[in-house]
């Protein structure tokens, strides 16, 4: 997106390049190639695609999704159409859009990882996240463990080529070693954080909400935790960031820039229409030039001063 102003706000993550640094977060429109093709037209920089395994899954039961008074609380529990039926979607998709598509995959195993994200590689995706952080489904065990999701990175560095990112969990002791176990493993970038545990209970039915139960609590209120997390992450590991979780206007961009993020992913958010990726973009150029700042660069890790 270049300007008379001369501000960059292109951004590279590991080879991954975009026009400007907001991706959609993966399971928020990207069930299909036709609201992926609509997010791209808005001017997001990448795309994220739902999470794939290998088989087709249904997910959990109605309801699976309920607002709360800090945002929202889903237990999709991962639905999709398996990785043969998502790669021609990917096909078609590469096709008639021009930024990258990130495919997310998950699975009962690294092998079952591997697979998944080969297929998609091959389909035309332009990197791989792994989600081994879902806080509602078995992958979110998965990503409490440091030798799993060192294993897990590992297997899938080998069998693709394409930039490979880890989308881990604010749900454990410490995030910061469970990124040194996929930075041992190989990945290229890590992707900060999913949703967090938790749950909503009907006080007249006196019953849990959520079909499972339990589910991931998503918008403005785990901001603070996932900036954190970036915060942490900048200084103990030295791969790119992805930030996720909450960011919402330009203002929540911006500070994941500044803890340390490259990158953020938006979601909840598109509740208020798909004008949320121009309107950061666009107060993101806004800030830059009140504040004198020329390129992203400058911005990103700069409250470790």
């Amino acid at each position: 997106m270049p300007r008379g102003d001369g501000i960059e706000l292109s951004s590279e993550l590991a080879g991954l390049r975009m026009s400007n640094p907001t991706m959609l977060a993966s399971g928020i429109l990207s069930m299909s190639r036709f609201t992926l093709e609509q997010v791209a037209s808005v001017g997001a920089g990448a795309v994220v695609t739902k999470s794939i395994c290998s088989k087709s899954e249904k997910g959990y039961p109605n309801p699976t999704i309920v607002e709360v008074d800090c945002g929202y609380l889903n237990a999709m529990g991962l639905p999709n159409p398996g990785v043969e039926a998502y790669a021609n979607e990917i096909i078609e998709l590469r096709k008639n859009i021009d930024v990258p598509i990130v495919a997310s995959v998950y699975g009962g195993d690294s092998e079952e990882f591997a697979y998944v994200a080969s297929k998609l590689e091959k389909a035309g995706a332009m990197a791989i996240e792994a989600n081994v952080s879902c806080p509602h489904a078995n992958v979110g065990s998965m990503g409490q463990d440091p030798e799993c999701v060192r294993d897990i990175t590992q297997t899938i560095k080998k069998t693709v080529r394409v930039p490979l990112f880890v989308k881990l969990s604010p749900n454990v002791t410490s995030i910061v070693e469970i990124a040194k176990a996929a930075v041992e493993g190989g990945c290229d970038g890590i992707t900060a954080i999913n949703t967090v545990r938790g749950m909503a209970i009907d006080i007249d039915a006196c019953l849990p909400i959520l079909g499972n139960r339990y589910g991931g609590l998503s918008g403005p209120a785990i901001k603070p935790i996932a900036v954190r997390c970036i915060y942490e992450l900048y200084e103990n590991v030295k791969v790119p960031l992805i930030g996720v979780g909450g960011v919402d206007s330009w203002e929540d961009a911006v500070e994941f820039f500044l803890a340390g993020a490259s990158s953020v992913q938006i979601g909840t958010a598109l509740v208020k229409g798909l004008s949320v990726f121009k309107e950061i973009v666009a107060g993101l150029r806004g800030y830059m030039k009140r504040k004198g700042f020329r390129g992203l660069r400058e911005i990103i890790g700069r409250a470790h001063r």
